[in-house]
């Protein structure tokens, strides 16, 4: 995200990672300009202060979804049972946002010595992981939704495509198409003369700015979020007409709490990104006067959308007990009996399935010898 601009100034800028005193940042050919419209509006004082609160909780989010994530990746690798299709689309979630994190203490100190200090070629860096994940995670999220209608919906159907070994090439593709999308950030990507790390467009400026703003709101937002409505829309249709009378109770609960979590995260996913979309399309459509307190409220916007990498495992841990028995073993907290006996947990279930079938097999074998035996006396006999 931090590659998205500060919307509210008369002639949109070069789009720069946010920074505190963004209002005085040198925009090539509108300085003047940029001197009228801002002196009579800016509060110093208020600026130095919410810069320091926003580096802050920009710090706060990085330690905490570093932390959440990585234990999310952790327990996904560590325990056999966590290896599940929708498993390991969210540790291609987790993943996009470990990176994220990683990225956002150099966003954290833009804001705060109010330039870029670590060279054009870290610059580009931060830029792509940044666009990376803004991309990728929708793009997961999209694909969770997908991967839950076709549980829900399509059970049986789809259990040939819905196997771990198909959900990691599809993560591969996943990113493999966020670097086509966020070409543009790689290209443009680079310093100004402040020098502030941003996106440097070519002339004309505004319409690249614009037409910017709208792509990355329709393929980076609108779009797979289209998708994964009609995703929830069409299992919300499927349950209401079915009654859900596929498959076992204890499928049918498990299919609800997966879909429920995930359908929670997406929604939680919505509520930190839509305001940001709203302001960055807002500032397109229309002009909004620049104030410290608008602002501080953007300010606070594009950290909402950060918070959301750290969020999803607090998520986690809350709405699947696989997850919350996993986070507690490895933790400490609670000792939970058999996580650490998944792997040989699973491997009898798979001899037990063995046994059963040698059974039926050993069943149909006794049942054609006696029918031989049957056939052959019957054949003494006449």
């Amino acid at each position: 995200m931090a590659l998205d601009p500060w919307p509210f100034l008369s002639t949109p800028p070069n789009t720069s990672i946010p920074e505190p005193l963004l209002y005085d940042s040198f925009l090539p050919g509108n300085e003047s300009d940029l001197d009228l419209n801002i002196s009579g509006t800016r509060e110093p004082h208020q600026d130095r202060t919410s810069s320091v609160v926003i580096t802050f909780i920009y710090f706060m989010v990085c330690a905490v979804g570093l932390c959440g994530n990585t234990l999310v990746i952790y327990v996904i690798l560590r325990y056999a049972k966590m290896k599940t299709v929708t498993n390991i689309y969210i540790l291609n979630l987790a993943v996009a946002d470990v990176l994220c994190m990683m990225s956002l203490p150099f966003v954290a100190l833009q804001l705060a010595l109010v330039r870029w200090p670590f060279g054009e070629a870290l610059c580009r860096v931060i830029m792509t992981v940044d666009s990376l994940n803004q991309f990728t995670s929708i793009f997961c999220l999209m694909l969770m939704s997908i991967d839950r209608y076709l549980a829900v919906v399509h059970p049986i159907k789809s259990t040939k495509w819905r196997k771990p070994r198909v959900a990691k090439l599809i993560n591969l593709m996943v990113w493999g198409v966020s670097l086509l999308v966020i070409l543009p950030t790689m290209i443009f990507s680079g310093l100004n003369k402040v020098p502030v790390c941003g996106i440097l467009w070519p002339e004309p400026q505004d319409v690249y700015y614009k037409a910017f703003i709208f792509y990355t709101f329709s393929v980076g937002f609108f779009l797979p979020l289209v998708v994964i409505c009609m995703c929830y829309l069409l299992i919300i249709v499927k349950v209401k007409s079915s009654g859900m009378r596929v498959g076992s109770t204890k499928r049918k609960r498990s299919e609800r709490k997966v879909t429920r979590m995930v359908s929670i995260v997406v929604a939680v996913f919505v509520l930190c990104w839509l305001p940001f979309y709203i302001f960055n399309v807002t500032s397109v459509t229309s002009f909004i006067h620049p104030t410290s307190a608008i602002k501080s409220t953007f300010d606070f916007v594009v950290v909402l959308g950060y918070a959301n990498s750290c969020a999803n495992p607090i998520l986690y841990a809350f709405l699947s007990e696989n997850f919350k028995k996993s986070f507690q073993n490895v933790l400490c907290l609670k000792k939970v009996a058999g996580l650490d006996e998944i792997e040989r947990s699973d491997s009898r279930a798979d001899r037990s399935r063995m046994m059963v079938n040698d059974a039926i097999i050993s069943s149909a074998n006794l049942e054609t010898h006696n029918t031989a035996l049957l056939n052959s006396e019957l054949q003494t006999s006449i």
